[in-house]
C-alpha cells in the first residue's frame, strides 16, 4: 500500500530564503501528523552543509519517519552546453544528498521554457542530461523521478515540459528502470489540461505522486485554458485548495493507480492556508488509503 509523506509547501521562503524556520522545527511540526515520511527540497538552507545531512536523517528517523523523496529543480533546457553540464553536476550533488538522507527518489525536471529553445532541442537537452544522471543515481540506490511540473518557486519561466504532449514525449525518450514519473494532478489543471487523461498516458511509469488540489474562483475550464497556454504565471481564477474539495477526482486517480499496482509514496503539497488545512488534507488521504487497503 502507498505511504504518505508531506512537503513544506507553506514554509518554502521561511526554510529556503529568510531562514525564519529551521528544518528541525519543520520536522517536529510535521511529526505531529499521521504520516510516514517527509519529502524535502534541495534548496533548504539547513541542507547547504553536507556534513549536516546525517544529523537531519537521524532527526527524521528518530521521529518515526523516513525521508523518501528529494524535490530538486535542475534546469536542463538552457541552450548553453556548459550551463547544462553544470546542472548535471548539481543534480548529482542532490542525488548524494538524497542518499545520505535515506531517500529512494530524487526529482528531476526538464528545465525552464525559454522562448529561444525549440521543442525538439528542449526535449533532447533534457533527455541527454537525465540519461547522464541515471547511472550515478543507480549506484547510490536512487531512482530519478520527473514531475509534470508547473514552475519551481524560484524560476523565471514555467516548466518546459509543462504540457502533457511535451511531457509524455520526454518520458518516452528515456526507457530505463532507474527513471519514472512523479505524477501531480494539480499541475495538469494549471496547464489547462485533464489530470485523468495524463495519468492514463503515464500510469505504467508512475512511481511517486504529489497530492494537492485546485479550484476555480470564477469562470470555466475554457477560460483557464485560454489564460494558461503559453503564458507565464498562474491564472488568478485558479486557487490552491484543501485536498478533496477541489477539482481533482481522487477516487478515480487512486482507482487507476491501484489497477497498475502502484505502491509508491504519495507526498502532500498543501497547507498554504494554515497548518490546519494540511492536517485536514492528510486526514482525507488517510481515509482514501484505508479504503485502498480494504
Amino acid at each position: 500500500m502507498p505511504k504518505l509523506a508531506v512537503f513544506p509547501k507553506a514554509y518554502m521562503d521561511a526554510l529556503c530564503v529568510n531562514g525564519t524556520m529551521k528544518l528541525e522545527q519543520w520536522i517536529d511540526l510535521a511529526a505531529t501528523l499521521p504520516i510516514d515520511g517527509l519529502e524535502l527540497y534541495s534548496g533548504l538552507l539547513d541542507l547547504k552543509d553536507s556534513h549536516a545531512w546525517g544529523r537531519y536523517r537521524r532527526m527524521i528517523e528518530s521521529s518515526g519517519l523516513q525521508m523518501p523523496m528529494m524535490c530538486c529543480s535542475p534546469d536542463f533546457t538552457h541552450p548553453d552546453d556548459g550551463f547544462r553540464a553544470d546542472q548535471v553536476e548539481k543534480e548529482k550533488y542532490w542525488i548524494n544528498m538524497t542518499a545520505e538522507l535515506g531517500g529512494q527518489y530524487c526529482r528531476v525536471l526538464s528545465g525552464q521554457r525559454r522562448p529561444e529553445v525549440s521543442r525538439q532541442d528542449g526535449i533532447r537537452y533534457a533527455a541527454d542530461c537525465i540519461r547522464a544522471c541515471i547511472p550515478y543515481a543507480k549506484e547510490r540506490g536512487v531512482t530519478l523521478i520527473i514531475e509534470n511540473h508547473y514552475k519551481d518557486n524560484y524560476w523565471t519561466y514555467p516548466e518546459f515540459a509543462q504540457h502533457a504532449d511535451v511531457f509524455c514525449d520526454l518520458v518516452d525518450a528515456i526507457d530505463d528502470p532507474g527513471f519514472g514519473v512523479n505524477y501531480d494532478p494539480s499541475n495538469t489543471l494549471i496547464a489547462g489540461e485533464e489530470p485523468i487523461e495524463l495519468l492514463l498516458r503515464v500510469k505504467d511509469r508512475v512511481v511517486t505522486m504529489h497530492a494537492s488540489d485546485r479550484y476555480l474562483k470564477e469562470g470555466t475550464w475554457d477560460d483557464l485554458r485560454h489564460e494558461e497556454m503559453d503564458v507565464e504565471g498562474y491564472a488568478q481564477r485558479l486557487c490552491h485548495g484543501e485536498i478533496g474539495k477541489g477539482l481533482n477526482d481522487y477516487d478515480q486517480i487512486f482507482a487507476i493507480l491501484q489497477d497498475v499496482g502502484f505502491d509508491g509514496w504519495i507526498s502532500v503539497e498543501d497547507g498554504v492556508e494554515g497548518f490546519d488545512q494540511l492536517q485536514r488534507s492528510v486526514e482525507f488521504l488517510r481515509r482514501k488509503l484505508a479504503a485502498w487497503k480494504a
